[in-house]
C-alpha cells in the first residue's frame, strides 16, 4: 500500500523548493496548486466559477487568476464557495494520479492549504515546512512582486504554524535551504523504512 505523505507550509515557507528536492530523491510529488490551476481551465469548472462570480471574472474565455484572487481573498464567504468548486475536483484528480504509483512505498501531496481544506485527513503522515513570518513575507513580495498588505491578506486565510505543528508528524524549518533539504532527506529516509 502506497503511503500518502502530505507536504504543506504557509505561503513563502519554501515548501515548493522542498517538494522539488523530494522529487529529486525519486519520490513522485503531486503539486496541488499547479493541478488546481489546470483544473481551473476546464470548461466545466469555468462554467461553475462564472455562475458564482459572473462574466467579469473572465479574460478571453479563461478565468483571470488575479481577479479571482482579489475577489476571494477579501471575502471569506466567497473564498469558501470558490474552494467548494475547486477542492473536490483536485481531490478526484489526485485519487486518479496516485493509482499509477501503487507499486511505490510513498508519494507526496504538496498543498498550501492541506489543513484548511481538510485533505490532511487523507494523508498517512504530514511534513510541515516553516519559516519566520517576516522571512516568508519578504520571499513572497520578491517572488510575486506584490505588496506586504497583499501577502498578509493571503496569510490571514491560512492557519498559523503552531496550529499546523500540532497535526504534523515532521517539521522542517526552512531558513537555510541546504539544511532544510538535509532534513527532508532524513525524513524521506525514515518514511521509506517504516
Amino acid at each position: 500500500m502506497t503511503k500518502i505523505i502530505g507536504l504543506t507550509g504557509g505561503i513563502g515557507s519554501g515548501k515548493s523548493s522542498i517538494a522539488q528536492h523530494i522529487e529529486s530523491l525519486g519520490v513522485p510529488v503531486y503539486i496541488a496548486d499547479i493541478e488546481a490551476k489546470k483544473i481551473l481551465e476546464t470548461d466545466a469548472v469555468i462554467a461553475k466559477v462564472v455562475a458564482l462570480f459572473g462574466e467579469d471574472i473572465l479574460d478571453k474565455e479563461k478565468i483571470d487568476k488575479k481577479k479571482i484572487a482579489a475577489l476571494v481573498f477579501q471575502d471569506p464567504e466567497k473564498l469558501r464557495k470558490y474552494n467548494n468548486i475547486i477542492h473536490p475536483e483536485v481531490f478526484l484528480h489526485f485519487q486518479n494520479w496516485v493509482k499509477q504509483y501503487e507499486n511505490l512505498p510513498l508519494v507526496v501531496k504538496e498543498a498550501a492549504i492541506l489543513f484548511e481544506s481538510g485533505s490532511y485527513k487523507d494523508c498517512d503522515k504530514i511534513i510541515l515546512v516553516t519559516a519566520p513570518k517576516e522571512t516568508r513575507i519578504k520571499r513572497v513580495m520578491k517572488r510575486d512582486g506584490v505588496s506586504r498588505e497583499a501577502v498578509e491578506q493571503r496569510m490571514a486565510h491560512q492557519w498559523d504554524d503552531e496550529k499546523k505543528k500540532a497535526l504534523s508528524d515532521f517539521v522542517i524549518e526552512n531558513i537555510d535551504l541546504a539544511k532544510a533539504k538535509e532534513s527532508a532527506e532524513n525524513i524521506i529516509s525514515v518514511l521509506r523504512n517504516q
